[in-house]
């Protein structure tokens, strides 16, 4: 290395299908029945987003209490239990869910695997909102395994008929260590039909662990209940990077982080829009770090259509052409 300054970007970074999905769900429901439309808990986990949805007229509450009867509310990408969207019903609340297709999947092998009578192992960080919607689909049939180290003690009733899921957003390597504990325990136990962390987390991973060993310093962009972005961080640090940070503005970062750095390597979470990380390169610019290289580990291509109450309502409205009704990537 010849000391010269440098940023290595990783990539894919940023905004998955499933966010982009959501964060459009509720600008278009503010386009189509104007302000205030009401969203239950963030609708994705990203400060900067929820503020610039609120200044365009979204409200964002924890329960479905909080809205007015006969209010729009939207589900946050991370879905919800059956037990609020029937009390969302209860309210006459007219309900889109904006719930990220590859949630609703695991959500589908829970109810498929309970109706079984499966005990199903659920891997995830207990009170995220995923979880609880996850669970919240077969609560007599789910237990929560919240690290490796739970797998060694957690108690089943029947080890012939065990199944584990997963929250979308862990770590990979953190949750195949899980899964090797529990079946290590549970030699039955049983795979989902397909991968339940979902491509963008873990195309997001493997593209920092491709930058980490070559970097000083790892800054990530995303915010603290973002458990995609933590991850990252954690995952940095764990391929080799001597020191890595998570931070929501290009403004959070100190001045001590780049005492002696050669190489920063950047990424940012899921839920993050790109012009944070603009932000943040224009500012590693401004301290020497001019010379940017992407460092591009796979493409992604995927595309959602629109909630389908959202999509009706699209199409029934003569002034919505133009409004869309397809996802379309918001970089």
């Amino acid at each position: 290395m010849d000391g010269t300054k440098r940023v290595l970007l990783a990539a894919p970074r940023g905004y998955c299908a499933g966010v982009d999905r959501a964060v459009i769900a509720v600008e278009k429901a503010l386009d189509l029945y104007g302000a205030p439309v009401y969203v239950r808990k963030q609708i994705v986990h990203n400060v900067h987003v929820v503020s610039e949805l609120e200044k365009k007229g979204a409200i964002f509450v924890e329960e479905v209490d909080e809205v007015p009867t006969g209010s729009h509310i939207v589900f946050s990408a991370h879905g919800v239990s059956p037990a609020v969207v029937g009390a969302a019903a209860d309210r006459g609340l007219l309900a889109i869910d904006a719930t990220c297709p590859l949630v609703t999947k695991v959500h589908r092998e829970a109810v498929r695997f309970a109706r079984d009578d499966f005990e199903i192992l659920l891997i995830g960080h207990e009170g995220h909102e995923e979880v609880e919607g996850t669970a919240g689909e077969a609560p007599e049939h789910t237990t929560l395994v919240g690290s490796p180290d739970e797998a060694d003690t957690i108690q089943v009733r029947n080890p012939e008929k065990v199944v584990w899921l997963s929250q979308t957003t862990l770590s990979v390597d953190e949750t195949m260590e899980t899964v090797r504990r529990l079946r290590a325990r549970f030699p039955l136990l049983q795979d989902p039909p397909s991968d339940d962390i979902c491509y963008a987390t873990q195309n997001r991973q493997v593209a920092i662990k491709k930058i980490a060993e070559d970097s000083d310093l790892v800054i990530v962009v995303g915010s603290a209940n973002s458990s995609n972005s933590v991850r990252l961080v954690e995952v940095a640090l764990e391929y080799g990077a001597r020191a890595a940070y998570r931070v929501d503005f290009a403004s959070e970062v100190k001045q001590e982080w780049l005492d002696g750095v050669v190489t920063v390597g950047v990424t940012s979470g899921a839920s993050v829009p790109e012009e944070l990380v603009h932000e943040l390169l224009a500012a590693l610019e401004d301290a020497g770090y001019g010379n940017v290289e992407e460092v591009k580990t796979a493409e992604e291509d995927l595309l959602f259509s629109l909630p389908k109450e959202l999509r009706k309502d699209l199409a029934g409205n003569k002034d919505a052409r133009g409004l869309g009704g397809r996802v379309t990537r918001a970089e």
